[in-house]
C-alpha cells in the first residue's frame, strides 16, 4: 500500500499559492488585457507590462504552462477563457475579484493560524481600525474595486438565477446587497417584463446606476438607498440575497430573512445564493474555505448548508423551502411565502 501513496496532492496543496500568485500578478500587471488586441511578442509584452527580463521568460513561460497563455515561437496570447474574462476592456471581465484577491485576501490570508486559534478577524479590525464595510464604504476607490470584485465572483451564477428561476407569475423584484447591480440587471436583461431594485447603501447609487446605464437595462431598474439593519424592506415580489448573509451572525441572518418574509406577498419568493456547502460538509471545499475567509474577514459571518438555511426559513415562516444547484460552488435556496 505504501507503494500506491504520493505526496502530490500534498504538495500541490501546500504550494497552490505559487500558481494563484503567478495569475494574480498576471492580472494586476494587465497581462491578458494588453493581449486582447493580438498576440505580441516576448520583448514586446515585457515591455508594455514592465516585466524585468530576467523574470519575463519564466513568469511568461508559466502562464502557458498554468493554460492561462498560449505560444507560438516567441509570440504569446491569451486562451479563449482569459480573453473573455481577464481583458479588463470587456464587459464579461471578471477580474475585479481578483484583483481584491491579490491586493486584499492574500496579505491577510496569511494570518489564517492566528484566525483558527483566536476566532478573530485578521484585517483592518485586528489593527483597531474600522471594519471592513465602514472602511469600504467610506473609500470611493476602495468601494467600486470591492463592488467589481463582487460582480467577479458572482457573474456566472447571477446569470444562472436569471435563466432558470421561475419568474412567471412575477412582476418585481429587488436585490438586497446589490453591490453594482449585476444580479438585477442580468435578470432585466433575461426577463423584460421584470421591473427589478437594487437595494444598498447610498453610497452605491451612482455605480449602480452608471452600470445598469451601461448594460442597456436602466430603465428596467432601479436604485433604493437604504440600510437593511434600521429599516424594512422595500415590498417585492421576489427578494434576492446574493453573497449577503454570509457576512453576518446567526442572529443577524435571521433578522434579515425575517424582514425578506415581511417584504414578500403570499405567494412571493426569498432567493438566498451562496457557495452553499454540502449538508454532509465534506465536498464544498470552496464553500468551506469562503466561511474561513468570513472568519478572516468579520466579526461572526460564517457560511451554511442548505438544511441550516431552510431551518432558518422555515423558522421565519417560509412554507416551501427547496435548494437548486447554479454554477460551480454555488447554488440557491428557495423559500415560498
Amino acid at each position: 500500500m505504501t507503494n500506491q501513496l504520493t505526496p502530490e496532492n500534498i504538495l500541490k496543496t501546500g504550494m497552490a499559492f505559487w500558481p494563484a500568485k503567478t495569475l494574480l500578478s498576471a492580472v494586476e500587471l494587465d497581462v491578458f488585457t494588453q493581449l486582447a488586441q493580438g498576440s505580441l511578442g516576448r520583448d514586446t509584452l515585457t515591455e508594455k507590462v514592465g516585466l524585468h527580463p530576467r523574470a519575463a521568460r519564466d513568469f511568461l513561460d508559466a502562464l502557458v504552462a498554468l493554460g492561462f497563455l498560449k505560444r507560438e515561437g516567441d509570440r504569446y496570447s491569451n486562451t479563449s477563457e482569459t480573453d473573455l474574462f481577464l481583458d479588463r476592456n470587456k464587459p464579461s471581465y471578471i477580474g475585479g475579484i481578483l484583483e481584491m484577491a491579490n491586493r486584499r485576501l492574500y496579505p491577510i490570508w496569511g494570518n489564517l493560524t492566528e484566525a483558527l486559534q483566536t476566532g478573530k478577524p485578521q484585517n483592518e479590525i485586528r489593527t483597531g481600525e474600522a471594519d471592513l464595510f465602514e472602511k469600504l464604504y467610506a473609500d470611493p476607490a476602495g468601494l467600486k474595486e470591492f463592488l467589481a470584485a463582487m460582480t467577479g465572483v458572482s457573474r456566472a451564477a447571477n446569470m444562472a438565477i436569471a435563466r432558470t428561476f421561475p419568474w412567471q407569475g412575477y412582476h418585481t423584484f429587488i436585490d438586497v446587497g446589490t453591490a453594482q447591480g449585476d444580479l438585477a440587471v442580468q435578470i432585466a436583461l433575461a426577463n423584460p417584463y421584470l421591473r427589478g431594485m437594487g437595494y444598498d447603501r447610498p453610497e452605491v447609487g451612482p455605480i449602480f446606476e452608471q452600470y445598469a446605464q451601461a448594460a442597456g437595462a436602466g430603465d428596467r431598474v432601479s436604485f433604493v438607498p437604504g440600510n437593511f439593519f434600521d429599516e424594512d424592506l422595500p415590498k417585492a415580489d421576489v427578494v434576492l440575497m446574493g453573497h449577503i448573509l454570509h457576512d453576518w451572525d446567526l442572529s443577524t441572518k435571521k433578522m434579515l430573512i425575517a424582514k425578506a418574509f415581511d417584504a414578500l406577498p403570499a405567494g412571493g419568493a426569498l432567493v438566498v445564493y451562496e457557495s452553499i456547502i454540502d449538508d454532509d460538509r465534506s465536498q464544498n471545499a470552496f464553500g468551506l474555505m469562503m466561511s474561513l475567509n468570513m472568519l478572516i474577514e468579520t466579526p461572526g459571518g460564517f457560511d451554511f448548508t442548505g438544511a441550516d438555511c431552510m431551518g432558518w426559513m422555515k423558522e421565519a415562516g417560509f412554507s416551501n423551502t427547496r435548494v437548486e444547484p447554479l454554477i460551480g460552488a454555488d447554488s440557491m435556496l428557495i423559500g415560498i411565502k
